[in-house]
C-alpha cells in the first residue's frame, strides 16, 4: 500500500530520494542528481493567492522530450458529440453496461455518455463508464481538457501518476489534475466504475455557510501520494486529450518519472465514510447541496461548473415528512450513478453500475412504487444503509453522446416508473 499525505489543498513537499528537492529555491541552477525542474499550473500565474495552484517537479528527463502526436484510434468510446444539436428535455436511464468483447485497459474501456460543452470553452463536465480488464502497463494518459474524477463501482484502480502511487476502492474517490500523467492497474482483475470530467475551475470544498466549522468533508481526510517514481527506459505510448479527442506519441521511458516535487497542485484520494452527513431533526428535508463532497464554482456565484454530491448511509428522523427525494425540478441538471445497494427514490430499474440524467427543469423524483410504500410507512427512525449513490450536478445540461443514445441498456420507456399515480381528490 501506497504511503500518503494529509489534508485537502495544503502545500506539500514530498521526496523519494534524499536530497532529490531543491532548498530554498525551485529551479536551481543544477537540481541535485542532474534532475530537471518543472512548474505545472493548474490555475493562471496571476490567479488571487488562495486560489492559484501549482506544483514544482524534479524529474529524471523533461517531460517534453517526446515526438509529434498523431490521432489515437484505440478508445472508440471517446466522443464528445452533440452539445450544439437540439436536445430533447426528456429523462434518460441506462442499466448497468455489459463487459466489453474485448480485454480493455482502463482508456480503451472508456465509454463517454454524456458531455454538456464544447471542451476547448473550458467549462462543463463530461462523464465516462470504465470497464477495464488490463493494466496500461507501457502507456500512460494525460487530460489536457479537465480534471478527472474517479468513481469506482467494482475492482480497485491502482494509480500510478507522476506525484505518487494511489490505491483506489469502490466507495472512495480519486482526482487526477489536468495534465497530470499517469497509468492504471487492476490488482483485483477487471474494474468498472465512473469517471466525471470537469472542464472549469478545480474541484474544493464547499464553504460551510450556517452549517459551521464541523460537517461534510474534512480536510484531513483527503490523502495525497508521497513521492514515488519509475526509472523504466523501455517504449511507452503517452495518450492524451485534447479538446476532445484521444492523440498519442511515443517515448523511450516511462513518464513517471518525478523523484521529488513541492506544492498544491496534486492528485488525491477520499474515503465516502468519513463523510460526515448532515441532516433535518424535525421535519422536512434540506435541499440535497447539504451532501456536496468537493464543488468547482463558476463564474456565477452558488451556481457550480460540477458539484460531487453523495447519498451516503444516514438516520432518516423527520416528523410527518415525505422520507424519499422528493418531486421536484431544478435550475441545475443532475447525472447520477450508484456504487452498491439501491437508491431510496427507485424501487427498481437503477442498479448499481446503472446511470441516468435529469436535465434542468426535468421532473423528476421517486416512482409509483416508492411513492406509495413511503405514504403508508409507520414513520420511526429509520437507517438508510448498505447504499453508496452520488450526482454530479452542473449548471450545464447533459447532452447524451450518440454512442449513448445507440447502447443496448438505454432504457427506452424510463418514463413509464412515473406512470400510475392516483389523481388526489378534493373535498
Amino acid at each position: 500500500m501506497p504511503d500518503y499525505l494529509t489534508g485537502f489543498g495544503n502545500h506539500f513537499a514530498t521526496e523519494a530520494v534524499p536530497g532529490a528537492l531543491p532548498v530554498g529555491r525551485n529551479s536551481p541552477q543544477r537540481p541535485a542528481f542532474g534532475l530537471y525542474a518543472e512548474q505545472v499550473s493548474g490555475t493562471a500565474f496571476t490567479a488571487p493567492r488562495g486560489d492559484n495552484r501549482r506544483s514544482w517537479l524534479y524529474r529524471l528527463r523533461p517531460s517534453g522530450d517526446h515526438g509529434a502526436y498523431r490521432p489515437y484510434a484505440g478508445a472508440p468510446g471517446f466522443a464528445v458529440d452533440g452539445w450544439g444539436a437540439p436536445l430533447a428535455p426528456n429523462r434518460f436511464r441506462w442499466s448497468p453496461l455489459a463487459d466489453t468483447a474485448d480485454a480493455a485497459d482502463l482508456i480503451d474501456g472508456m465509454t463517454t455518455m454524456a458531455t454538456s460543452c464544447d471542451p476547448a470553452a473550458l467549462g462543463g463536465v463530461t462523464v465516462h463508464i470504465y470497464r477495464a480488464a488490463r493494466d496500461m502497463s507501457v502507456r500512460a494518459f494525460c487530460n489536457a481538457d479537465a480534471e478527472m474524477l474517479f468513481v469506482p463501482q467494482q475492482g480497485r484502480l491502482r494509480l500510478f501518476t507522476e506525484l505518487g502511487v494511489l490505491d483506489v476502492a469502490p466507495g472512495e474517490i480519486a482526482l487526477i489534475p489536468r495534465g497530470i500523467r499517469f497509468r492504471a492497474e487492476l490488482p483485483d482483475g477487471a474494474a468498472r466504475g465512473y469517471i466525471g470530467e470537469n472542464h472549469g475551475q478545480p474541484f474544493r470544498l464547499p464553504e460551510l455557510g450556517p452549517i459551521g466549522s464541523n460537517g461534510l468533508a474534512a480536510p484531513r481526510d483527503f490523502l495525497t501520494p508521497v513521492a514515488a517514481f519509475e526509472d523504466r527506459d523501455e517504449a511507452f505510448d503517452l495518450i492524451q486529450k485534447f479538446r476532445g479527442c484521444p492523440w498519442v506519441t511515443e517515448l523511450d521511458h516511462s513518464p513517471i518519472d518525478v523523484v521529488a516535487w513541492h506544492g498544491n497542485y496534486a492528485p488525491w484520494k477520499y474515503d465516502l465514510a468519513r463523510f460526515n452527513t448532515i441532516g433535518t431533526v424535525s421535519f422536512d428535508h434540506p435541499d440535497p447541496s447539504i451532501f456536496t463532497v468537493v464543488t468547482a464554482p463558476s463564474d456565477t456565484p452558488g451556481t457550480a461548473n460540477c458539484d460531487f454530491v453523495i447519498f451516503p448511509p444516514r438516520w432518516m428522523v423527520g416528523e410527518d415528512t415525505f422520507r424519499p427525494p422528493w418531486f421536484h425540478r431544478n435550475m441545475m441538471s443532475e447525472c447520477m450513478g450508484l456504487i452498491h445497494g439501491s437508491y431510496d427514490a427507485k424501487a427498481d430499474g437503477f442498479a448499481p453500475g446503472a446511470l441516468s440524467i435529469h436535465n434542468l427543469m426535468t421532473s423528476h423524483g421517486p416512482d409509483v412504487a416508492t411513492w406509495c410504500a413511503a405514504s403508508k410507512a409507520d414513520l420511526a427512525p429509520e437507517k438508510i444503509d448498505g447504499t453508496m449513490a452520488f450526482m454530479f450536478e452542473s449548471r450545464w445540461p447533459f447532452v447524451p453522446t450518440g454512442r449513448a443514445l445507440m447502447l443496448p441498456e438505454m432504457q427506452a420507456e424510463y418514463d413509464a416508473c412515473w406512470r400510475g399515480f392516483p389523481k388526489a381528490t378534493l373535498p
